[in-house]
């Protein structure tokens, strides 16, 4: 009972962030309209202004968003921060989970309908990670990597964590190695907390170790740098649904193509991206990535060459 009320809830809070976000500056009045109007939800009864408050307060300690008030004028209300919900921060990652559990909660008549993507078991390892994290703990694995044939042992430092293609990484540094590796969390077969702690260096921050990365590898020893890209007119649809970056730009459009420009460290995981899209992106600029690319391309044709 305690899980259904919580989850039910929740719900509420989604509702309410919802339905300011979708006018922009609503009136208690009018929210309470709506509330009524959903009578799946309010049972057709009223929103208490009380009641309304205390989810104002549950939703900024929750998700960190203000519910503010015009203090003037038919008194509407708005989310003062609403931008950080557009950001690639924690705060918008966890509004939007919310939002998807709510919307999927209640669909066991349905299941069958609905198909979503398998996270490794690796996230097991999530909780723990985090809790070593805000006491900066010293943890031990037992880490089994595709380029070793048996299983390490080893203590690590966990700096911080990292969701990228539905796999959970943890970037720490450890043992013989003065920088920060990044660890797998579906690859570790044992984990526990050592009881040592450890200081984190004061000049080190995530953001600033993915700077410019596309994915998951920090290659470091890349310089950022300007990447263009020539994309089919079809396939450049899809780039400005969902870019492959948050530093892209379209700097040319006609019937035929767009080309889009990055700036970042093109690594080999951008470098899988490219391929990904196959014949429908051509890299331009720079002349290192396009030899780099026609390499791999060639290499893919020798394979597929007949003998």
């Amino acid at each position: 009972m305690g899980y259904v009320f919580q989850q039910n809830l929740i719900g509420k809070y989604v509702w309410l962030i919802e339905t300011i976000l979708r006018v922009k500056r609503i009136s208690f009045k009018d929210i309470n309209k709506r509330w009524k109007d959903n009578e799946e939800m309010s049972g057709g009864d009223d929103l208490p202004l009380r009641t309304f408050n205390n989810w104002r307060y549950a939703i900024q300690d929750m998700f960190g968003l203000f519910i503010e008030n015009e203090r003037c004028g038919d008194y509407r209300y708005y989310i003062d921060n609403e931008e950080d919900l557009t950001d690639n921060g924690l705060r918008s990652w966890i509004y939007s989970t919310y939002c998807m559990g709510n919307a999927l909660t209640g669909c066991q008549g349905i299941k069958d309908r609905i198909l979503l993507e398998y996270v490794p078991s690796g996230q097991q390892h999530l909780q723990p990670i985090i809790e070593a994290m805000k006491e900066n703990q010293v943890l031990n694995i037992t880490y089994y990597s595709y380029w070793k044939e048996k299983e390490s042992n080893f203590d690590v430092r966990p700096y911080c964590v990292k969701l990228y293609r539905q796999r959970w990484y943890m970037v720490a540094p450890s043992e013989g190695y003065d920088e920060p590796r990044i660890y797998a969390l579906d690859r570790i077969r044992q984990l526990s907390i050592t009881g040592d702690t450890f200081k984190m260096p004061r000049d080190w921050s995530a953001e600033q170790y993915f700077d410019g990365c596309f994915g998951i590898i920090a290659a470091q020893s890349l310089d950022k740098q300007i990447v263009k890209l020539r994309v089919t007119a079809d396939q450049a649809k899809y780039f400005r649904d969902l870019p492959l970056h948050h530093s892209q730009e379209e700097i040319e459009r006609n019937d035929d193509f767009s080309i889009f420009q990055y700036y970042l460290r093109p690594a080999f995981d951008f470098q899988q991206e490219i391929l990904l899209n196959g014949e429908e992106v051509e890299v331009l600029e720079p002349q290192w990535l396009r030899n780099e690319m026609r390499g791999r391309i060639e290499q893919m044709l020798n394979q597929y060459t007949e003998d």
